[in-house]
């Protein structure tokens, strides 16, 4: 296998986990009704540049906490641009205050498209230059983004050029957490011995293989939620060099030992999102007393790492 840099996406990924020594991601999905009572007061008006400058404010407290702990974070684009311009502003501000602490940002907005659209997309995510040389560089400037295979093989090849050129990577949904997904995703390929998803996996794998570094792992993941343990760790058989980024865990139902099947025998390989079960965490019942809900965000993420790590080949980085 020909060596890589570090600026290569899949081995600053696994350089990133091995550092934190976890394989959590904490994912940013801002909701105005759920965030804490002393984030909605600072601003009062219900308007769309208030909201977002609350977003912004609860996002980047996040990160703080949470900067030393875990080697990435996931924001989802669509809590922010049901805000329009300044919904637009805020997840910028939250994205380069995330790469300030190191952080590896994986925008969750599963793009997908074909030809120069594609090209749009790929640039605004992925392009990770400073300009210069007749480039403006992307917009986002993020470290990776979710993209959808639907519209077939050509359309991810945008995709993945940009990816690889930039030191970025994508992680295409393959099996996903939510239970309507195998309308579509568990259906039997004539003529073969096989389902939608897995169809999806066999190219994904062949896209990380081909971009593969050091560590083993390419720049093209799959999404693989927590929720269909089995068919996780079938997944992993089938692509033994991608990245999975896996939802599902925590608040929907996914448990640790569900995504053990993630990984490999190193720990390396899942990426465990948990959003809600996270940020929100000041709303169960044994932080109702405490005043200082950034105190629960701290806790709750403590708590995910162990028992990722106590239930999963993950315990292995520690």
């Amino acid at each position: 296998m020909e060596p890589m840099s570090i600026h290569h996406f899949g081995d600053r990924l696994a350089a990133a986990v091995k550092q934190k020594k976890t394989p959590l991601v904490v994912g940013l999905d801002p909701r105005w009704e759920r965030l804490p009572k002393a984030i909605r007061e600072q601003e009062l008006a219900m308007s769309s540049p208030c909201r977002a400058a609350a977003y912004e404010k609860f996002c980047c407290q996040i990160i703080d906490v949470v900067a030393d702990k875990v080697p990435a974070v996931k924001p989802q684009a669509a809590f922010f641009e049901q805000l329009g311009p300044a919904g637009m502003q805020a997840m910028f501000n939250v994205v380069r205050h995330a790469e300030s602490a190191g952080l590896i940002v994986i925008m969750d907005a599963k793009r997908g498209d074909i030809g120069s659209t594609a090209e749009a997309y790929a640039s605004a995510f992925l392009d990770r230059s400073e300009g210069g040389s007749g480039n403006a560089g992307g917009a986002w400037r993020c470290d990776s983004l979710t993209v959808n295979p639907y519209l077939g093989d050509d359309s991810l090849t945008p995709f993945v050029k940009v990816a690889n050129e930039h030191g970025g990577g994508i992680f295409v949904l393959a099996k996903t957490s939510n239970p309507g997904g195998k309308t579509f995703q568990e259906q039997p390929i004539d003529g073969q011995d096989a389902k939608l998803f897995e169809l999806v996996a066999d190219h994904l794998q062949s896209l990380a293989l081909a971009s593969a570094g050091e560590s083993g792992y390419g720049n093209v993941g799959a999404v693989v939620g927590a929720t269909y343990p089995q068919e996780l760790e079938q997944l992993r058989q089938r692509m033994p060099n991608a990245w999975f980024l896996i939802p599902g865990f925590g608040a929907q139902g996914g448990s640790a030992s569900d995504v053990a099947g993630g990984f490999d025998q190193n720990g390396l390989g899942g990426l465990v999102n948990s959003s809600r079960g996270i940020i929100f965490a000041y709303e169960k019942p044994e932080f109702e007393s405490i005043d200082d809900w950034v105190y629960s965000i701290a806790h709750a993420t403590d708590a995910a790492i162990v028992s990722i790590a106590e239930s999963t080949p993950a315990g292995n980085l520690r």
